[in-house]
Protein backbone atom coordinates (compact mmCIF):
# COMPACT_ATOMS: atom_id res chain seq x y z
CA UNK A 1 0.00 0.00 0.00
CA UNK A 2 2.93 2.64 -0.70
CA UNK A 3 2.31 5.17 -2.93
CA UNK A 4 3.66 8.84 -3.71
CA UNK A 5 2.25 10.60 -0.59
CA UNK A 6 -0.70 13.35 -1.52
CA UNK A 7 1.18 15.62 0.82
CA UNK A 8 4.82 15.87 1.60
CA UNK A 9 5.46 14.87 5.28
CA UNK A 10 8.10 15.78 7.78
CA UNK A 11 10.19 14.67 10.12
CA UNK A 12 9.14 14.67 13.72
CA UNK A 13 8.70 17.73 14.97
CA UNK A 14 9.41 17.90 18.55
CA UNK A 15 6.60 20.55 19.39
CA UNK A 16 2.86 19.50 18.17
CA UNK A 17 1.32 22.25 16.04
CA UNK A 18 -2.16 21.92 17.44
CA UNK A 19 -2.53 22.78 20.60
CA UNK A 20 -3.66 19.70 23.05
CA UNK A 21 -7.45 20.65 23.98
CA UNK A 22 -9.07 18.76 27.43
CA UNK A 23 -9.62 14.74 26.73
CA UNK A 24 -12.66 14.83 28.90
CA UNK A 25 -15.24 15.12 26.09
CA UNK A 26 -14.20 12.47 24.21
CA UNK A 27 -13.74 9.70 26.65
CA UNK A 28 -16.87 8.34 26.07
CA UNK A 29 -19.22 6.78 23.45
CA UNK A 30 -23.37 6.61 22.95
CA UNK A 31 -22.92 3.07 24.46
CA UNK A 32 -21.54 4.60 27.80
CA UNK A 33 -18.09 2.72 27.67
CA UNK A 34 -15.85 5.20 29.14
CA UNK A 35 -11.83 5.25 28.90
CA UNK A 36 -8.68 7.56 29.95
CA UNK A 37 -6.15 10.01 28.23
CA UNK A 38 -3.47 11.84 29.01
CA UNK A 39 -4.39 14.40 26.66
CA UNK A 40 -6.77 15.24 23.58
CA UNK A 41 -5.71 16.76 19.52
CA UNK A 42 -8.08 18.22 16.89
CA UNK A 43 -5.79 19.09 14.09
CA UNK A 44 -7.26 21.24 11.62
CA UNK A 45 -5.62 20.36 8.27
CA UNK A 46 -3.23 17.07 6.93
CA UNK A 47 0.04 18.71 8.35
CA UNK A 48 -1.12 19.07 11.97
CA UNK A 49 -2.30 15.53 11.88
CA UNK A 50 1.02 14.38 10.67
CA UNK A 51 2.78 16.46 13.13
CA UNK A 52 0.75 14.89 15.84
CA UNK A 53 1.14 11.38 14.56
CA UNK A 54 5.04 11.92 14.04
CA UNK A 55 5.20 12.89 17.89
CA UNK A 56 3.30 10.24 18.91
CA UNK A 57 5.14 7.46 16.63
CA UNK A 58 8.42 9.09 18.32
CA UNK A 59 7.42 8.66 21.65
CA UNK A 60 5.54 5.37 21.42
CA UNK A 61 1.87 7.19 22.59
CA UNK A 62 -1.01 5.13 21.57
CA UNK A 63 -3.12 7.41 18.99
CA UNK A 64 -6.99 6.81 19.02
CA UNK A 65 -9.20 8.76 16.43
CA UNK A 66 -12.44 10.34 17.84
CA UNK A 67 -15.06 10.77 15.37
CA UNK A 68 -18.86 11.94 16.94
CA UNK A 69 -18.97 9.62 19.28
CA UNK A 70 -22.22 7.82 18.08
CA UNK A 71 -20.37 4.17 18.13
CA UNK A 72 -21.47 1.90 20.24
CA UNK A 73 -18.64 -0.37 20.83
CA UNK A 74 -16.08 1.46 22.57
CA UNK A 75 -13.64 1.81 19.43
CA UNK A 76 -13.23 5.65 19.74
CA UNK A 77 -12.64 5.25 23.16
CA UNK A 78 -9.33 5.48 24.24
CA UNK A 79 -7.26 3.41 26.64
CA UNK A 80 -4.52 5.77 27.78
CA UNK A 81 -2.63 7.52 25.34
CA UNK A 82 -3.46 10.87 23.14
CA UNK A 83 -6.78 11.37 21.06
CA UNK A 84 -7.00 13.00 17.88
CA UNK A 85 -10.02 14.42 17.26
CA UNK A 86 -11.26 15.11 13.58
CA UNK A 87 -13.83 17.49 14.21
CA UNK A 88 -12.46 20.73 11.98
CA UNK A 89 -12.09 18.31 8.87
CA UNK A 90 -15.41 19.90 7.50
CA UNK A 91 -14.81 20.18 4.20
CA UNK A 92 -17.79 19.23 1.75
CA UNK A 93 -18.21 19.17 -1.66
CA UNK A 94 -21.18 17.59 -4.24
CA UNK A 95 -19.96 16.45 -7.83
CA UNK A 96 -21.93 14.35 -10.23
CA UNK A 97 -21.88 11.00 -8.66
CA UNK A 98 -19.79 11.77 -5.52
CA UNK A 99 -19.34 13.27 -2.85
CA UNK A 100 -15.99 14.83 -1.49
CA UNK A 101 -16.35 14.90 2.24
CA UNK A 102 -13.97 15.93 5.12
CA UNK A 103 -14.00 13.01 8.10
CA UNK A 104 -16.15 15.06 10.53
CA UNK A 105 -19.34 15.82 8.16
CA UNK A 106 -22.34 14.22 9.13
CA UNK A 107 -24.16 11.88 7.42
CA UNK A 108 -27.36 13.95 7.92
CA UNK A 109 -24.94 16.81 6.00
CA UNK A 110 -24.12 15.27 3.14
CA UNK A 111 -27.52 13.52 2.43
CA UNK A 112 -28.51 16.80 2.96
CA UNK A 113 -26.36 18.33 0.57
CA UNK A 114 -26.40 15.62 -2.12
CA UNK A 115 -30.37 15.50 -2.24
CA UNK A 116 -30.35 19.67 -3.12
CA UNK A 117 -28.32 17.80 -6.74
CA UNK A 118 -31.22 15.31 -7.54
CA UNK A 119 -28.71 12.82 -5.59
CA UNK A 120 -28.10 10.44 -2.38
CA UNK A 121 -26.47 8.45 -0.93
CA UNK A 122 -27.18 4.58 -0.98
CA UNK A 123 -26.76 3.19 2.55
CA UNK A 124 -28.51 4.70 5.19
CA UNK A 125 -26.87 4.33 8.49
CA UNK A 126 -29.72 5.06 11.44
CA UNK A 127 -27.56 7.56 12.92
CA UNK A 128 -27.78 10.26 10.96
CA UNK A 129 -25.07 12.51 13.27
CA UNK A 130 -22.44 9.92 12.66
CA UNK A 131 -19.74 11.21 11.03
CA UNK A 132 -18.31 10.17 7.43
CA UNK A 133 -14.86 8.99 8.99
CA UNK A 134 -17.22 6.77 11.59
CA UNK A 135 -19.75 5.30 8.81
CA UNK A 136 -16.55 4.45 6.64
CA UNK A 137 -14.17 3.27 9.43
CA UNK A 138 -17.23 0.71 10.99
CA UNK A 139 -18.10 -0.48 7.16
CA UNK A 140 -21.47 0.89 9.27
CA UNK A 141 -24.77 -0.16 7.20
CA UNK A 142 -28.17 0.36 7.80
CA UNK A 143 -31.73 0.54 6.88
CA UNK A 144 -31.08 1.02 3.17
CA UNK A 145 -28.07 -1.90 3.17
CA UNK A 146 -30.83 -4.15 2.37
CA UNK A 147 -30.66 -2.68 -1.24
CA UNK A 148 -27.30 -0.76 -1.32
CA UNK A 149 -25.30 -3.11 1.03
CA UNK A 150 -22.83 -1.75 3.49
CA UNK A 151 -20.93 1.90 3.50
CA UNK A 152 -17.49 -0.05 2.17
CA UNK A 153 -19.05 -0.61 -1.39
CA UNK A 154 -19.63 2.94 -1.68
CA UNK A 155 -15.84 4.11 -0.92
CA UNK A 156 -14.50 5.37 -4.48
CA UNK A 157 -11.29 7.21 -2.91
CA UNK A 158 -9.80 7.34 0.96
CA UNK A 159 -6.71 10.17 2.29
CA UNK A 160 -5.37 8.15 4.95
CA UNK A 161 -2.44 9.21 7.06
CA UNK A 162 -0.61 5.92 8.37
CA UNK A 163 1.72 5.65 12.08
CA UNK A 164 4.66 6.84 10.08
CA UNK A 165 3.16 9.87 9.06
CA UNK A 166 2.74 9.20 5.68
CA UNK A 167 -1.11 10.73 4.37
CA UNK A 168 -1.75 8.97 0.86
CA UNK A 169 -4.61 8.53 -0.97
CA UNK A 170 -6.42 5.19 -2.22
CA UNK A 171 -8.64 5.58 -5.09
CA UNK A 172 -11.08 2.68 -6.00
CA UNK A 173 -9.66 -0.19 -7.87
CA UNK A 174 -5.62 0.43 -6.39
CA UNK A 175 -5.36 -3.09 -4.55
CA UNK A 176 -3.01 -3.95 -1.79
CA UNK A 177 0.85 -4.08 -2.55
CA UNK A 178 1.58 -6.82 -0.17
CA UNK A 179 1.18 -10.13 1.17
CA UNK A 180 -2.03 -11.35 3.28
CA UNK A 181 -3.49 -14.43 4.43
CA UNK A 182 -7.04 -14.23 3.22
CA UNK A 183 -9.57 -15.57 5.44
CA UNK A 184 -13.21 -16.68 4.47
CA UNK A 185 -16.23 -14.09 5.02
CA UNK A 186 -19.43 -14.88 6.51
CA UNK A 187 -22.41 -15.74 4.14
CA UNK A 188 -24.27 -12.42 5.24
CA UNK A 189 -25.05 -9.94 3.33
CA UNK A 190 -22.86 -7.33 5.69
CA UNK A 191 -20.17 -8.00 7.56
CA UNK A 192 -18.19 -5.13 9.91
CA UNK A 193 -16.50 -8.15 12.23
CA UNK A 194 -12.61 -7.19 11.97
CA UNK A 195 -10.39 -6.87 9.22
CA UNK A 196 -11.42 -7.25 5.03
CA UNK A 197 -9.24 -9.84 3.37
CA UNK A 198 -10.13 -11.29 0.18
CA UNK A 199 -8.05 -12.37 -2.60
CA UNK A 200 -6.96 -9.08 -4.27
CA UNK A 201 -7.98 -7.13 -1.93
CA UNK A 202 -8.61 -2.90 -2.90
CA UNK A 203 -6.89 -0.97 -0.44
CA UNK A 204 -10.13 1.34 0.46
CA UNK A 205 -12.04 -2.04 0.93
CA UNK A 206 -9.14 -2.82 3.94
CA UNK A 207 -8.85 0.38 5.17
CA UNK A 208 -12.79 0.58 5.51
CA UNK A 209 -14.24 -1.45 8.50
CA UNK A 210 -10.71 -0.78 10.26
CA UNK A 211 -12.24 0.85 12.82
CA UNK A 212 -8.71 3.17 13.16
CA UNK A 213 -6.80 0.52 14.06
CA UNK A 214 -4.81 0.86 10.32
CA UNK A 215 -4.69 4.56 9.24
CA UNK A 216 -6.55 7.76 10.15
CA UNK A 217 -9.32 9.01 7.54
CA UNK A 218 -9.28 12.74 6.77
CA UNK A 219 -11.10 12.64 3.13
CA UNK A 220 -13.27 10.57 1.53
CA UNK A 221 -14.86 10.41 -2.00
CA UNK A 222 -18.50 8.54 -1.55
CA UNK A 223 -20.42 7.63 -4.56
CA UNK A 224 -23.68 9.35 -5.29
CA UNK A 225 -26.60 7.95 -7.07
CA UNK A 226 -29.75 10.04 -8.62
CA UNK A 227 -32.83 10.08 -6.96
CA UNK A 228 -35.07 8.01 -8.87
CA UNK A 229 -38.27 9.49 -9.95
CA UNK A 230 -40.93 8.59 -7.06
CA UNK A 231 -40.30 6.89 -4.18
CA UNK A 232 -43.34 4.82 -2.38
CA UNK A 233 -42.74 5.09 1.32
CA UNK A 234 -44.78 2.83 3.79
CA UNK A 235 -45.61 1.31 7.76
CA UNK A 236 -47.60 -2.36 7.53
CA UNK A 237 -49.00 -3.50 10.17
CA UNK A 238 -49.65 -7.47 10.72
CA UNK A 239 -52.06 -8.78 13.09
CA UNK A 240 -49.32 -11.65 13.47
CA UNK A 241 -45.76 -12.14 13.50
CA UNK A 242 -46.15 -14.97 11.41
CA UNK A 243 -47.70 -13.20 8.55
CA UNK A 244 -45.18 -10.36 8.59
CA UNK A 245 -42.03 -13.25 8.35
CA UNK A 246 -44.22 -14.40 5.81
CA UNK A 247 -44.25 -11.04 3.56
CA UNK A 248 -40.78 -10.74 4.44
CA UNK A 249 -39.65 -13.73 2.24
CA UNK A 250 -42.23 -12.92 -0.35
CA UNK A 251 -41.38 -9.05 -0.80
CA UNK A 252 -37.57 -9.13 -1.03
CA UNK A 253 -37.53 -10.02 -4.91
CA UNK A 254 -40.29 -7.23 -5.11
CA UNK A 255 -38.85 -4.71 -8.07
CA UNK A 256 -37.27 -1.59 -7.31
CA UNK A 257 -37.36 -2.40 -2.94
CA UNK A 258 -34.65 -0.43 -0.94
CA UNK A 259 -35.36 -1.37 2.63
CA UNK A 260 -37.57 -3.83 4.93
CA UNK A 261 -37.41 -2.92 8.66
CA UNK A 262 -38.78 -5.01 10.67
CA UNK A 263 -40.99 -4.22 14.56
CA UNK A 264 -42.32 -7.33 16.85
CA UNK A 265 -45.12 -6.40 19.16
CA UNK A 266 -43.21 -5.81 21.64
CA UNK A 267 -41.64 -2.76 19.98
CA UNK A 268 -45.11 -1.65 19.07
CA UNK A 269 -46.35 -1.63 22.86
CA UNK A 270 -43.50 0.79 23.34
CA UNK A 271 -44.18 3.28 20.85
CA UNK A 272 -48.32 2.95 21.38
CA UNK A 273 -48.30 5.73 24.27
CA UNK A 274 -46.38 8.07 21.73
CA UNK A 275 -47.97 7.35 18.29
CA UNK A 276 -51.06 7.15 17.17
CA UNK A 277 -52.38 5.22 14.35
CA UNK A 278 -51.22 1.23 15.08
CA UNK A 279 -53.60 -0.90 15.16
CA UNK A 280 -54.83 -2.05 18.24
CA UNK A 281 -54.23 -5.66 17.30
CA UNK A 282 -51.27 -5.20 15.44
CA UNK A 283 -48.26 -7.73 16.54
CA UNK A 284 -45.99 -6.70 14.07
CA UNK A 285 -45.09 -4.03 11.93
CA UNK A 286 -42.65 -3.91 8.36
CA UNK A 287 -41.58 -0.10 6.82
CA UNK A 288 -41.03 -0.53 3.20
CA UNK A 289 -39.08 1.78 0.61
CA UNK A 290 -39.58 1.34 -2.99
CA UNK A 291 -38.38 2.99 -6.20
CA UNK A 292 -40.83 3.53 -8.90
CA UNK A 293 -40.85 5.31 -12.20
CA UNK A 294 -43.82 7.39 -11.14
CA UNK A 295 -46.66 7.91 -8.97
CA UNK A 296 -48.33 5.91 -11.34
CA UNK A 297 -46.28 2.86 -11.70
CA UNK A 298 -48.00 -0.53 -11.91
CA UNK A 299 -46.68 -1.38 -8.48
CA UNK A 300 -48.56 0.70 -6.55
CA UNK A 301 -51.28 -1.53 -7.27
CA UNK A 302 -49.44 -4.44 -6.50
CA UNK A 303 -49.52 -3.76 -3.01
CA UNK A 304 -53.32 -4.22 -2.33
CA UNK A 305 -53.16 -7.52 -3.77
CA UNK A 306 -49.64 -8.01 -1.40
CA UNK A 307 -50.99 -6.62 1.87
CA UNK A 308 -54.08 -8.97 0.87
CA UNK A 309 -52.12 -12.12 0.57
CA UNK A 310 -50.35 -11.63 3.67
CA UNK A 311 -53.38 -10.46 5.67
CA UNK A 312 -51.34 -7.16 6.64
CA UNK A 313 -53.97 -4.25 8.01
CA UNK A 314 -54.66 -2.81 4.55
CA UNK A 315 -56.93 0.47 5.72
CA UNK A 316 -54.81 0.99 8.93
CA UNK A 317 -51.19 0.62 7.45
CA UNK A 318 -49.57 3.85 6.01
CA UNK A 319 -48.37 4.36 2.87
CA UNK A 320 -46.87 8.27 0.66
CA UNK A 321 -44.78 9.21 -1.99
CA UNK A 322 -43.73 12.73 -0.35
CA UNK A 323 -40.47 13.26 1.08
CA UNK A 324 -42.49 14.61 4.51
CA UNK A 325 -44.27 11.20 4.70
CA UNK A 326 -41.14 9.27 4.43
CA UNK A 327 -39.68 11.46 6.93
CA UNK A 328 -42.81 10.56 9.57
CA UNK A 329 -42.45 6.92 8.79
CA UNK A 330 -38.43 7.21 9.54
CA UNK A 331 -39.05 8.90 12.20
CA UNK A 332 -41.55 6.11 13.89
CA UNK A 333 -38.90 4.20 13.51
CA UNK A 334 -36.30 6.08 15.00
CA UNK A 335 -38.37 6.40 18.14
CA UNK A 336 -38.35 3.17 19.13
CA UNK A 337 -34.29 3.47 20.57
CA UNK A 338 -35.34 6.34 22.59
CA UNK A 339 -38.46 4.46 24.15
CA UNK A 340 -36.12 1.61 24.74
CA UNK A 341 -33.77 4.19 26.56
CA UNK A 342 -36.30 5.43 28.66
CA UNK A 343 -37.40 1.43 29.92
CA UNK A 344 -33.78 1.37 30.59
CA UNK A 345 -33.71 4.42 32.66
CA UNK A 346 -36.45 2.84 34.75
CA UNK A 347 -35.52 0.38 34.75
CA UNK A 348 -32.47 1.04 36.60
CA UNK A 349 -30.13 -1.46 34.60
CA UNK A 350 -28.25 -1.47 31.18
CA UNK A 351 -29.01 -2.95 28.38
CA UNK A 352 -27.93 -5.29 26.08
CA UNK A 353 -28.38 -5.20 22.79
CA UNK A 354 -27.12 -7.51 19.32
CA UNK A 355 -25.59 -6.78 16.09
CA UNK A 356 -25.54 -10.16 14.83
CA UNK A 357 -26.68 -11.07 11.55
CA UNK A 358 -27.50 -14.59 10.11
CA UNK A 359 -27.29 -15.36 6.36
CA UNK A 360 -30.74 -14.60 4.46
CA UNK A 361 -31.75 -18.09 4.21
CA UNK A 362 -31.12 -18.38 8.28
CA UNK A 363 -32.71 -14.99 9.59
CA UNK A 364 -36.13 -16.58 10.64
CA UNK A 365 -34.15 -19.51 12.67
CA UNK A 366 -31.88 -16.68 13.94
CA UNK A 367 -35.15 -14.30 14.74
CA UNK A 368 -36.95 -17.45 16.22
CA UNK A 369 -33.71 -18.45 18.55
CA UNK A 370 -33.82 -14.60 20.05
CA UNK A 371 -37.54 -15.04 21.00
CA UNK A 372 -36.99 -18.47 22.34
CA UNK A 373 -34.30 -17.46 24.83
CA UNK A 374 -35.83 -14.42 25.58
CA UNK A 375 -38.99 -16.32 26.36
CA UNK A 376 -37.22 -18.36 28.48
CA UNK A 377 -35.38 -15.76 30.40
CA UNK A 378 -36.19 -12.48 30.24
CA UNK A 379 -40.41 -12.58 29.08
CA UNK A 380 -41.79 -8.99 28.64
CA UNK A 381 -38.01 -7.67 29.08
CA UNK A 382 -36.88 -7.75 25.40
CA UNK A 383 -37.67 -6.15 21.81
CA UNK A 384 -37.03 -7.35 18.92
CA UNK A 385 -36.36 -4.87 15.42
CA UNK A 386 -34.15 -3.72 12.46
CA UNK A 387 -32.78 -4.86 9.37
CA UNK A 388 -34.74 -8.03 8.38
CA UNK A 389 -34.20 -7.49 4.77
CA UNK A 390 -30.54 -8.48 5.48
CA UNK A 391 -31.15 -10.76 8.34
CA UNK A 392 -29.68 -8.74 11.02
CA UNK A 393 -32.36 -7.78 13.49
CA UNK A 394 -31.32 -6.28 16.80
CA UNK A 395 -32.91 -7.87 20.22
CA UNK A 396 -32.45 -5.56 23.07
CA UNK A 397 -32.68 -7.18 26.56
CA UNK A 398 -34.02 -4.95 28.78
CA UNK A 399 -33.21 -6.18 32.99
CA UNK A 400 -34.50 -4.77 35.87
CA UNK A 401 -32.21 -6.74 38.31
CA UNK A 402 -28.43 -7.19 38.82
CA UNK A 403 -29.51 -11.21 38.51
CA UNK A 404 -31.35 -10.39 35.03
CA UNK A 405 -28.45 -8.21 33.70
CA UNK A 406 -25.99 -11.18 34.64
CA UNK A 407 -28.21 -13.67 32.59
CA UNK A 408 -28.20 -11.21 30.06
CA UNK A 409 -24.92 -10.67 29.32
CA UNK A 410 -25.25 -14.46 29.28
CA UNK A 411 -27.63 -14.78 26.61
CA UNK A 412 -25.64 -12.19 24.07
CA UNK A 413 -22.92 -14.37 23.81
CA UNK A 414 -24.90 -17.72 23.32
CA UNK A 415 -26.58 -15.25 20.47
CA UNK A 416 -23.85 -14.77 18.85
CA UNK A 417 -22.46 -18.47 18.97
CA UNK A 418 -25.61 -19.33 17.62
CA UNK A 419 -25.38 -16.53 14.85
CA UNK A 420 -22.00 -17.62 14.09
CA UNK A 421 -23.41 -21.48 13.72
CA UNK A 422 -25.98 -20.77 11.29
CA UNK A 423 -23.15 -18.99 9.17
CA UNK A 424 -23.37 -15.64 10.44
CA UNK A 425 -21.59 -12.23 12.05
CA UNK A 426 -20.88 -11.17 15.66
CA UNK A 427 -20.66 -7.56 13.91
CA UNK A 428 -22.88 -6.86 11.03
CA UNK A 429 -22.38 -2.85 10.89
CA UNK A 430 -21.48 -1.86 14.29
CA UNK A 431 -18.10 -2.96 14.56
CA UNK A 432 -15.83 -4.74 17.14
CA UNK A 433 -14.37 -1.71 18.78
CA UNK A 434 -13.09 -2.73 22.37
CA UNK A 435 -16.74 -3.92 23.58
CA UNK A 436 -16.69 -7.00 21.45
CA UNK A 437 -12.82 -8.60 21.22
CA UNK A 438 -14.38 -11.83 22.53
CA UNK A 439 -16.90 -12.36 20.28
CA UNK A 440 -14.69 -11.83 17.44
CA UNK A 441 -13.01 -15.19 18.91
CA UNK A 442 -15.87 -16.91 18.34
CA UNK A 443 -15.95 -16.30 14.49
CA UNK A 444 -12.62 -15.96 13.52
CA UNK A 445 -10.11 -19.02 14.25
CA UNK A 446 -6.69 -18.12 16.05
CA UNK A 447 -4.90 -18.79 12.49
CA UNK A 448 -7.91 -15.96 11.22
CA UNK A 449 -6.97 -13.35 13.64
CA UNK A 450 -3.11 -13.92 13.29
CA UNK A 451 -3.45 -12.90 9.45
CA UNK A 452 -5.47 -9.73 10.78
CA UNK A 453 -2.70 -8.83 13.27
CA UNK A 454 0.06 -9.31 10.25
CA UNK A 455 -1.61 -6.64 8.40
CA UNK A 456 -1.73 -4.67 11.54
CA UNK A 457 1.67 -4.89 11.84
CA UNK A 458 2.61 -4.21 8.72
CA UNK A 459 1.05 -0.84 8.82
CA UNK A 460 1.57 0.27 12.40
CA UNK A 461 4.32 -1.44 13.76
CA UNK A 462 3.84 -0.47 17.19
CA UNK A 463 0.46 -1.17 17.48
CA UNK A 464 -0.04 2.20 18.32
CA UNK A 465 -2.95 3.35 16.80
CA UNK A 466 -6.63 2.61 18.03
CA UNK A 467 -5.12 0.54 20.75
CA UNK A 468 -7.54 -2.11 22.30
CA UNK A 469 -9.77 -2.16 19.17
CA UNK A 470 -10.40 -5.23 17.48
CA UNK A 471 -6.84 -6.49 19.11
CA UNK A 472 -6.70 -6.85 23.08
CA UNK A 473 -3.95 -4.65 24.15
Amino acid sequence: MRRRPARRSRRYCKSVIAPPLAATPYLEDASGYRGEAEQAFAPSDVQQLQEIVLAASANKIPLTVAGAGTGLTGARVPHGGWIVSMERFRQLKIENGKAICGAAVSLQEMQQAANKTGQFFGPNPTEYSASIGGIIATNAGGARGFRFGSVRRHVLSLEVTFADGRTVRFRRGERVNFPIQTIRSPATTKNSAGYFLEPDVQCVDLLAGSEGTLGIISEAELQLFAVPPAILGGVVFFPTDEDALNAVDAWRTAPGLRLLEYMDGPSLDLLRPLQTGIPAKAQAALLIEQDLQSQNDEEVDRWVERLAQHHAFENESWFGFSAAERERFAEFRHMLPAMIVDRVRRNGWPKFGSDFAAPIDRGRDLLAYYRQRGDEVLPGQYVIFGHIGDANVHVNLLPATAEQAQRGEEMMTDFARYAVSLGGTVAAEHGIGKTKIDLLKLMYSEAEIGAMRDVKRRLDPDCLLGRGTIFPV
